[in-house]
């Protein structure tokens, strides 16, 4: 991710949501990446993800869908630490890394905490992919949505 120079071009979102969750419960619905495809509805398809969960080192791709162009982000575990803590590595048109964590709360509730570190790759679909999130709201925005979306499948079991 850099610009002319050698300057990185990052950006940083960051959402913190409160579940009526216990941590456990919160930690499996959103350390799978097979629930992505319920959370935003431009990621169309996701494979490769072990049928035993995530491990460091584990490789899985998503497939994203913005205004009729699609694209391909292979995603790599680079740490998992259940039920706590886990980060991700986004190559693709768009590269980023994701960073979750899970925080335990009074009462059997629990706080996500997601930071996604991205920038986007030259060419046209990159450039397409950032026009695309600016139209739909700008990367807090969809991150909040997402959340959002992870805390309703949390509490409604």
């Amino acid at each position: 991710m850099v610009q002319r120079y050698g300057t990185p071009i990052v950006t940083e979102a960051r959402i913190v949501v409160d579940v009526d969750a216990p941590p456990e419960k919160t930690w499996t619905v959103i350390s799978d990446p097979r629930n992505l495809p319920r959370w935003d509805r431009h990621i169309t398809r996701v494979a490769g993800v072990p049928e035993d969960g995530l491990h460091p080192g584990d490789r899985y791709e998503t497939e994203l869908q913005f205004m009729g162009v699609r694209g391909v982000v292979e995603a790599e575990v680079l740490e998992f630490d259940p039920p706590r803590h886990s980060k991700i590595l986004l190559r693709g048109f768009i590269e980023a890394v994701v960073t979750s964590r899970v925080e335990p709360l009074p009462h059997g509730r629990s706080r996500i905490v997601h930071v996604v570190q991205y920038g986007f790759r030259g060419g046209p679909v990159g450039q397409l992919a950032a026009r695309a999130l600016r139209v739909t709201g700008g990367p807090q925005l969809v991150l909040r949505r997402g959340t959002l979306a992870q805390k309703r499948q949390i509490e409604q079991g």
